[in-house]
């Protein structure tokens, strides 16, 4: 088999994965992405993971936030996930939100939230792998927005 992205993504594709926005406050006002390389990673103690793009729009931006907000999107939220996969746009004129208790964007309608602190990121191909220690945590009832062979599905609970 030759490897090859297209047969990267294909192969990968397969592998369903659930979708958050991932968002912080700059001097430059808010900034966030969509990302669905997320998973818990420690419980002792608390902490997430998640893969940013390096050269991307957002991540550049936020990494020196110190705080963030991990919005784990419902069923009903492809748009928004949508919304904060493009760039060059202000991603945050038509999405409700309000600031976390760390002042990091929540988005409003999402199925859970996490609040963290980021403890460290490192350098894998052209994305950076954070660490981020968890300082609060809120879930909300409702189904995933789930991404899988290159679109959004939804799980029933």
């Amino acid at each position: 088999t030759e490897l090859s992205i297209p047969k990267y993504r294909e192969v990968l594709g397969h592998f369903a994965t659930g979708v958050v926005v991932i968002a912080a406050v700059t001097p430059d006002g808010p900034v966030g992405f969509t990302c669905q390389s997320f998973a818990g990673l420690s419980l002792e103690p608390l902490l997430v993971t998640f893969a940013a793009q390096r050269n991307g729009s957002s991540w550049p931006r936020m990494q020196g936030a110190g705080s963030l907000a991990i919005s784990v999107l419902g069923e009903d939220q492809e748009a928004v996930a949508r919304t904060f996969a493009t760039s060059g746009i202000d991603k945050f004129a038509a999405v409700a939100w309000s600031p976390g208790t760390n002042g990091a964007p929540i988005i409003a309608g999402a199925i859970a939230h996490i609040e963290a602190t980021i403890e460290s990121f490192s350098e894998h191909g052209d994305h950076d792998v954070v660490v981020a220690a968890i300082t609060d945590l809120t879930a909300h009832s409702g189904a995933p927005l789930l991404y899988f062979r290159g679109g959004f599905g939804t799980f029933a609970v």
